[in-house]
């Protein structure tokens, strides 16, 4: 396709920011490519994804771990003084023997609480709490969000028992939210089985209070854990799964065109990929009518669409084009939403140094570092990752240089 194309390799090489050598090694065999090299040279050379193709992603388990049924089921969380904390579902009888025998137990009163469950107010604290628990999730760790989300999940489940009809069903839709927000939590912490459980966790809450959906969406999460997994079918195929149903609300579908877009990215489909973006932007254009708390996917960008555009183009080879775009939207978070700041920032300045701006991405990750050691989120270490190895390439560069203690430093999450 080089040859095809009319480029030497140091042509080549200069158009994607590689060397002649790397590129001979590639080209004879000696070398396996990276992703980042595959996608970048099939958008160089207009293979529409024919050399994305041949760099296969990692295997990714999308299926919940099989738990205990609801009714026989009990949560046991343990708390350990420097913060870290352990979360396992047992069936009941494994519970109480594993309380009688090796744990001192303090059993907590559920007094007054079918008093609570009938009362309309309640609903409201809790929903002002998810609110609350959301924009935490921008500030915090995983490990500070994930514990409270946990416990109020349990609290509401308990609630919807003993509430009468109508506000059962509210208490299980907040309680579906906070499973829901538990899983993407879990996701960040590095745990993708966990994040699956508690998705699924969330559906089925959802679905006892007449709610299905967040099953729909439930499909959107599951394509973020294979997104995260460079799986494009399963991406593709997850996203598409929720768009079939006409009657589930714009929203949640123009979510799922999104993720479906990133996916045709990575499989290099650029088409395609601008095909599901358009359809995004159409459905995303309806709005949801519900409460803000409910509101399903991310409330802190201005121009979702535009963010995930950057995000495709790089994916798809096209680093300058999605650095021009990224700089624009990144500069319109706001900035107490640390979490997506950091998100969409990595990709800023791994968009720019894959484009050969070098110290413009060193220093765009120099004032990121701190916000990524805040939010401690697996996902966004992926790519800091990604940006460690390309800014390898120029590791004689003083800005390089400079800078990669800090960033080696902060590259401690488990993988996702």
């Amino acid at each position: 396709m080089r040859m095809e194309a009319g480029l030497s390799l140091a042509q080549l090489g200069e158009l994607l920011h590689y060397s002649k050598g790397h590129l001979s090694k590639i080209e004879n065999g000696s070398k396996s490519p990276s992703p980042e090299l595959a996608r970048q040279s099939d958008a160089a050379l207009g293979a529409q994804g024919a050399l994305v193709s041949l760099v296969a992603g990692r295997p990714s388990d999308t299926e919940p771990p099989e738990t205990a049924s609801d009714e026989d089921e009990v949560w046991l969380m343990s708390m350990s003084p420097d913060g870290v904390n352990w979360f396992h579902p047992v069936n009941r009888r494994e519970a109480l023997t594993l309380t009688t025998s090796s744990l001192i137990g303090f059993g907590l009163s559920s007094q007054g609480m079918a008093a609570t469950a009938r009362q309309p107010a309640a609903v409201e604290v809790f929903r002002t709490m998810f609110e609350q628990a959301r924009n935490l999730g921008q500030t915090a760790s995983p490990g500070v969000v994930l514990p409270a989300a946990i416990a109020q999940t349990h609290v509401l489940r308990g609630l919807a028992l003993q509430a009468p009809a109508g506000i059962r069903e509210e208490f299980l839709m907040l309680g579906a939210r906070f499973a829901e927000y538990a899983g993407w939590m879990a996701q960040e912490s590095g745990n993708s089985r966990a994040a699956l459980w508690w998705t699924a966790k969330a559906v089925d809450m959802a679905a006892a209070g007449n709610d299905h959906d967040l099953a729909v969406y439930a499909l959107v999460r599951r394509a973020l854990v294979t997104l995260y997994r460079e799986d494009a079918a399963q991406t593709i195929e997850l996203a598409r799964q929720a768009q079939v149903r006409k009657d589930t609300p714009p929203r949640i579908r123009g979510l799922a065109a999104q993720r479906e877009a990133q996916g045709h990215a990575l499989a290099g489909d650029y088409d395609a990929c601008m095909r599901s973006l358009d359809r995004a932007r159409e459905l995303l254009g309806h709005g949801s009518g519900r409460p803000e708390p409910s509101v399903l996917g991310t409330m802190n960008l201005t121009d979702p669409v535009s963010m995930v555009t950057g995000w495709c183009l790089y994916e798809l080879g096209r680093p300058k084009e999605a650095g021009e775009i990224l700089d624009a939207e990144v500069a319109r978070i706001h900035p107490d939403a640390l979490r997506s700041r950091a998100r969409y920032g990595v990709r800023q300045a791994l968009a720019h140094a894959s484009a050969g701006q070098v110290e413009h991405a060193c220093a765009l990750t120099e004032r990121l570092l701190a916000i990524t050691d805040v939010v401690a989120s697996a996902t966004i270490t992926a790519d800091l990752r990604r940006l460690a190895r390309v800014l390898s390439r120029w590791h004689t560069n003083p800005s390089v240089r400079d800078l990669y203690p800090a960033l080696t430093a902060s590259l401690r999450s488990p993988e996702v």
